[in-house]
């Protein structure tokens, strides 16, 4: 992991079009900006977790869907 140190209203470029821009300080919470393409998806962890487990749960799902119509096929 890469740690930078930032001051209000500096930034990081990451591969050239993505920014992230230190907002705001308040004791210990900073606010950050984020600039990047629309097709780049940007979350905070806990929803990007939250989405991934909801895709997994989908698709187990859906396995278990075809494996209860492929099972009484085959045998």
């Amino acid at each position: 992991m890469l740690v930078l140190s930032r001051k209000k209203n500096e930034s990081i470029v990451i591969n050239d079009d993505i920014t992230i821009v230190v907002v705001e300080i308040r004791g210990d919470k900073v606010r950050l900006g984020v600039e990047a393409p629309k097709e780049v998806p940007v979350h905070r962890r806990e929803v990007f977790d939250a989405i991934h487990r909801n895709e997994l749960a989908g698709g187990d799902k859906a396995a278990s869907k075809a494996d209860a119509a492929g099972a009484g096929g085959d045998a």
